[in-house]
């Protein structure tokens, strides 16, 4: 699948962002093992998030929908029920990461498979803490998928200090230690994204948040049965940021995004964007599990940072889009301290580099970030036909980027805009953006 995109100016609406990937899995996760019924209202019917549901229903869950909810039947902590063949997590690596911290303390056993995309991400990150704590868990030689799991009688709780700042990681850590006996400890240098924590707290888990020297320290302790709950499930930040994207790079724009999550943990890219310049406004600002507010963005003319090396790995997933952002600014972005964006569904920093190549950019790519150098408020990116390497979120900024080609611009391999966004294209046509598939 492709998008061809026309040149863009005056994008107005307001747009329903679908609902939060990362929420909407560690929703099903925690509803499956819990005791009794949980309905989730604003799940995310993304492929990743799918995969999720059906992993569990391999596993004997009831998962069903009401009334546009997620009806889960909880088997609770011990209830899980071995598959019948591998469990194949497609593309997505936050369910095969935050899967795997239960599955170590079945009475089964599990083979975890994935996709071409997924088979290439490493998977020791996870397969050593959870080694550490007595899971019988190994993946290939070269530290990939496959995983294979077998049952072990206990696990042991760990103190452990994230050597990566990845919040998949520490969510694995911290679904063993529901499991564990005594308290498990995980000390993160760099602050990522909390919602584990937070919907924990849902469920009646009780997690303790204290600060180290280091940084922040997450305690649990093994629990006998998690309580069942409804989930309302926000707009996801990182599927806003395009449309944010969209309307600060378009001439005479303006655009509402409602009810959007604003966790401090995820708005990395609003703090960078708005340090540039950027006319961002919140609005109807709430907070009861997870905050919520309006964003109203403007058109906007930016300039070129050093951007904080403390946000990277807040906006992570909005790289893609900040990297475009910085391509249109005035002067020079340097981003360091970005290795991480080799690990994701592609090499981020190489593949970003071959875009704003394909758009007329003048950049120097490093080893762990870039240097861009931008064109300014009245820059035109070069029409191209573009690679996105089927990674979702380079296919959608792309997508965003091309509003401001000097003509038509294709982006090839798009598919898998369908993990994260899948009405991507429809929400594109109700604010003015001219992008068809073919």
């Amino acid at each position: 699948m492709q998008f061809k995109i026309e040149k863009g100016e005056g994008l107005k609406g307001e747009i329903i962002i679908p609902g939060d990937k990362s929420i909407s899995h560690r929703a099903i996760m925690l509803a499956s093992i819990a005791d009794g019924i949980s309905e989730i209202s604003g799940f995310l019917e993304g492929q990743d998030c799918l995969a999720t549901i059906e992993i569990f229903q391999k596993m004997g869950v009831s998962i069903s929908r009401r009334k546009g909810k997620i009806i889960v039947e909880g088997k609770g902590l011990e209830g899980l029920e071995g598959a019948s063949s591998p469990l194949d997590f497609r593309n997505s690596g936050t369910s095969v990461r935050l899967c795997s911290g239960v599955l170590v303390a079945q009475e089964f056993s599990s083979t975890l498979i994935g996709d071409s995309s997924l088979s290439s991400r490493p998977m020791t990150r996870i397969t050593e803490p959870l080694g550490l704590m007595g899971a019988n868990i190994s993946g290939t030689g070269e530290g990939t998928l496959p995983i294979r799991i077998e049952p072990v009688d206990s696990l042991k709780s760990i103190n452990y200090s994230l050597p990566v700042a990845s919040a998949q990681v520490k969510s694995c850590i911290l679904f063993a230690g529901l499991y564990s006996q005594g308290i498990t400890e995980i000390e993160e240098k760099i602050t990522t994204r909390d919602h584990t924590e937070r919907m924990f707290k849902q469920f009646g888990i009780p997690v303790e948040l204290s600060q180290s020297k280091a940084g922040k320290l997450i305690k649990l302790n093994k629990v006998k049965g998690i309580n069942p709950t409804n989930i309302n499930i926000c707009g996801d930040f990182s599927s806003a940021s395009f449309f944010i994207l969209a309307a600060l790079i378009t001439p005479n724009s303006e655009l509402l995004l409602r009810n959007v999550g604003v966790n401090p943990t995820r708005i990395g890219f609003l703090h960078a964007l708005r340090h540039m310049g950027a006319n961002i406004e919140l609005q109807n600002e709430a907070d009861s599990s997870e905050p919520t507010a309006d964003i109203v963005v403007r058109t906007s003319n930016l300039k070129g940072i050093t951007l904080n090396t403390n946000l990277v790995a807040n906006m992570i997933d909005e790289m893609p889009a900040f990297f475009i952002a910085a391509s249109l600014a005035e002067g020079t972005t340097k981003v360091k301290d970005a290795k991480e964006l080799r690990t994701k569904e592609s090499d981020r920093l190489q593949v970003m580099s071959e875009v704003l190549e394909s758009f007329g950019i003048k950049f120097r790519l490093e080893d762990d970030g870039i240097i861009i150098n931008g064109l300014g408020k009245a820059g035109t990116f070069r029409s191209a036909e573009i690679d996105s390497r089927g990674d979702h979120r380079i296919a959608m900024a792309s997508s965003i980027g091309s509003l401001r080609a000097d003509g038509e611009t294709t982006v090839l391999d798009c598919l898998n805009v369908n993990t994260s966004f899948p009405n991507f294209i429809d929400v594109c046509k109700e604010v003015g953006i001219n992008i068809e598939i073919e």
